[in-house]
């Protein structure tokens, strides 16, 4: 039996300027819709500049089938049709965890089916086979001097090294390599 995870759908609409004010009314509306659906625990929205086009959109749900109630309900299909003119859709994506290291880098069209993420055991070993190594080198590279500094200076130069070699350049390799076995169903 598998125990069910929150979810996180993160959107992006296009909203012309001069139709700001509106987009951020048509927004409370659609918060208040959503604060109302069970198993919702969260929403909130930022734009990318002042004047900017681009409205980034979270929401978050318990689990998967409250989403797709919220999805199903009638409330949703009216908000959604209340902003022909206001708000255009972009793209949109949903995450459950950190499997977005292991998608490719291509943003998901609205109307794509994302891909089944890796269980989080595989995502687990994925992260470990590159993270244990590159601890490892870290230490045997900058060992001596870092031995030099107080702990929490320490830990921060290690993080600060790590963690975009990781991200950017050693998570892609190894999950890229991984990828039959990161997506292979039972």
């Amino acid at each position: 039996m598998s125990v069910a995870e929150p979810v996180t759908v993160s959107i992006t609409r296009r909203v012309p300027p001069e139709r700001a004010k509106e987009a951020q009314a048509w927004l409370r509306s659609g918060q208040d819709l959503v604060a109302a659906m069970p198993g919702y625990l969260g929403s909130g929205w930022v734009r990318s500049e002042p004047d900017g086009e681009e409205w980034h959109m979270l929401y978050r749900f318990a689990d998967g089938e409250s989403l797709a109630r919220w999805e199903r309900s009638p409330q949703r299909e009216w908000w959604v049709a209340s902003a022909v003119g206001i708000a255009e859709d972009a793209w949109s994506e949903r995450r459950t965890g950190i499997e977005g290291w292991f998608d490719s880098r291509a943003r998901a069209a609205i109307t794509a089916p994302r891909p089944p993420s890796p269980p989080r055991w595989k995502q687990m070993v994925s992260i470990f086979l590159v993270f244990y190594p590159l601890s490892l080198s870290i230490q045997l590279v900058l060992g001596g001097w870092l031995v030099t500094l107080e702990p929490w200076l320490r830990v921060l130069v290690t993080v600060a090294v790590a963690s975009p070699l990781m991200t950017y350049l050693l998570l892609p390799l190894v999950t890229r390599a991984l990828r039959p076995w990161l997506l292979r169903t039972r």
